[in-house]
């Protein structure tokens, strides 16, 4: 099965997907974009765009998922935002229409919840954010249509109830969350830190 989990920059795609794999054993994250990253990083500066453009991203993100879900016996989680009918088909679609079970859920949240929690993320690279609050209100208003669901709103629930809710629809048994308050901001702020990027 393949999680993917969709959302704004700042919806908390990436925090999901790691509390889904610390809970669910023997789950794998697969990060579309470090496909993104391999290839802005063969191209001069001047030529990057928006790698999702690039019809060798969504061709490397099929393969690399199909022979992931081909090989591994767990449960593959994907998060990444797509908001491009066409890339999603190409991707998302593709992949359902190879055989594999995919369960995608878009998380979504007001504009001002989103601004908020990009603004947290202090060291998050200003470059990046200044790019990411540019795309709130267009990834809000495409992940609002219906080929995007399932929808879950996240503006009053944390990234806890939200691994739940993907997992009670997807018909996963996760983990009981055993972890106290300050270890769980120490776990999540590593992985923030982990996934800063700074271009």
């Amino acid at each position: 099965m393949l999680l993917w989990i969709n959302g704004p920059f700042g919806g908390g795609k990436t925090q999901t997907a790691f509390e889904l794999e610390r809970r669910l054993p023997g789950s794998v994250v697969c990060d579309p974009e470090m496909v993104g990253f391999g290839l802005h990083r063969t191209i001069p500066a001047e030529l990057r765009t928006d790698f999702q453009d690039f019809p060798a991203w969504r061709q490397g993100v099929f393969e690399v998922l199909d022979l992931v879900l081909k090989k591994h016996d767990g449960v593959v989680i994907a998060p990444m935002t797509v908001v491009v009918p066409q890339y999603f088909e190409e991707t998302v679609g593709r992949l359902r229409e190879s055989g594999h079970d995919v369960k995608h859920f878009a998380l979504l949240a007001e504009p001002g919840t989103v601004v908020g929690r990009l603004r947290e993320r202090g060291l998050y690279g200003l470059r990046h954010d200044s790019w990411a609050l540019a795309q709130v209100d267009r990834c809000l208003d495409a992940l609002a249509d219906p080929r995007f669901a399932e929808h879950i709103h996240t503006d009053h629930i944390d990234i806890t109830d939200v691994a739940d809710r993907i997992a009670a629809s997807a018909g996963l048994t996760l983990e009981p969350d055993t972890d106290g308050p300050i270890r769980t901001r120490l776990r999540r702020a590593l992985v923030g830190v982990k996934h800063m990027r700074f271009f």
